[in-house]
């Protein structure tokens, strides 16, 4: 079989079209939230966009075919994400939350459930949102742990044909959704009687039942609807559980491989840009000298690095989540160094491509700062390297059977 890395026609017709979309409103949409100081503010600007965006098929593009989108692929999904990314990732965050949300449904919905859940994302009209709340203040690295340890905290109460939900929630985007009333749709990592499970909430239950204690004013991804929430007795149908009660653990992890694997991506979007600024800079400044700084060859170098690295990352990562899309076994271990790798990658390589620059990259209104706060946070979240991500690995590693030539392919 002739393996290629040639984009086929729709794929580039893909790539046209949606760095089309980003130059038209995520490139000024990016503008707009460097202005506005105000976090709530700042991401409400995203509406507008997000609006046409679901207008034009992007959102249903995220949505698996079986289920009624029309997902193609893990390419596919990352061609969108690079190009939307490079100009705007908090947007992209903000569009994809059904990537993450709907992926406990898709794995263990009833058709009813799956039906239902699913068809705000496949209108076609207005902002829909969801939230996968899983994330808590007080720390979710080691929410499976048995007792004595606390574990998770947020608690599904019975109480005959509903579940009574209380706890706090943080970091997923759009946990209040767009006007504090929550999303479309929010599937609650909690605990029950059974141990830890994951539920589906409506807007309709959630209204009324969210108290907004913080939206996050973040250094980077600054257009991100980020916040931390208080649900106070959630009613929601005994019906609306996901598979079976204690199963929550398994299809949290499961739901977090594509977020993982994409990170990697958003990782080469940010490097793209900054290598962009910082080559552009190097070929025409001469900085008091007689020729442009790239004709040193220190400066030279750090740019090969740079760009290998990127292509690299790149690789590494389309791969990953072209793998975990077609549900490949090599899926999970591609992900986790997509994302792991690809996350470390993008703070080293914006770093060294700052002192292509000079002290100049270190001010506000030069844009490879910007870059660099984005690079940041990619290490943290989707499951944070240090505190989840590796430890899932050292566990793949240390499972019976675990052949090292698996995820390449070469067994």
């Amino acid at each position: 079989m002739t393996v290629s890395f040639r984009l086929s026609p729709e794929q580039e017709q893909l790539k046209s079209g949606a760095r089309q979309f980003a130059e038209e409103y995520l490139r000024p949409l990016a503008a707009e939230v460097r202005g506005e100081p105000d976090p709530l503010r700042r991401a409400l600007l995203a509406r507008p966009v997000f609006e046409k965006a679901v207008a034009a098929g992007f959102l249903k593009g995220l949505i698996p075919a079986r289920f009624g989108g029309t997902a193609a692929g893990g390419i596919e999904a990352c061609i969108l994400i690079e190009e939307w990314a490079c100009h705007s990732p908090d947007f992209v965050i903000s569009l994809a939350g059904p990537l993450l949300a709907l992926a406990p449904v898709y794995q263990a919905g009833t058709p009813e459930q799956i039906q239902r859940f699913v068809a705000p994302f496949l209108a076609g009209h207005g902002a829909p949102v969801a939230a996968m709340a899983f994330s808590e203040p007080e720390g979710t690295a080691n929410f499976a742990a048995p007792p004595p340890a606390e574990g998770l905290r947020t608690t599904a109460e019975p109480q005959g044909d509903w579940w009574v939900i209380n706890g706090r929630k943080a970091w997923a985007s759009h946990l209040a959704g767009w006007d504090g009333s929550g999303p479309d749709l929010m599937t609650i990592v909690c605990r029950t009687p059974g141990g830890v499970s994951v539920i589906a909430a409506e807007r309709e239950h959630l209204a009324g039942h969210i108290e907004v204690e913080e939206h996050y004013d973040l250094v980077g991804l600054r257009g991100c609807l980020t916040s931390r929430i208080r649900l106070r007795d959630v009613r929601v149908p005994r019906s609306n559980i996901l598979g079976a009660e204690g199963q929550g653990v398994q299809l949290t992890y499961d739901a977090f491989w594509a977020s993982g694997a994409s990170i990697g991506v958003f990782a080469v979007a940010a490097m793209r840009q900054a290598f962009e600024v910082a080559y552009r800079f190097a070929s025409t400044e001469k900085r008091g000298g007689a020729v442009p700084i790239i004709a040193h060859q220190s400066v030279a170098d750090i740019l090969a690095d740079a760009k290998s690295r990127i292509e690299a990352v790149r690789l590494l990562a389309w791969r990953a989540l072209d793998a975990v899309v077609a549900q490949d076994p090599a899926g999970q271990e591609l992900a986790l160094h997509a994302k792991i790798f690809g996350s470390e990658m993008g703070v080293e390589v914006i770093s060294r491509l700052m002192n292509v620059v000079g002290v100049q990259a270190y001010d506000s209104n030069f844009p490879l700062i910007s870059y660099l706060s984005q690079a940041l946070a990619y290490p943290v979240i989707e499951g944070s390297n240090t505190g989840i991500r590796r430890r899932q690995l050292q566990e793949l590693f240390r499972s019976p059977g675990y052949d090292p030539l698996s995820a390449s392919g070469m067994t």
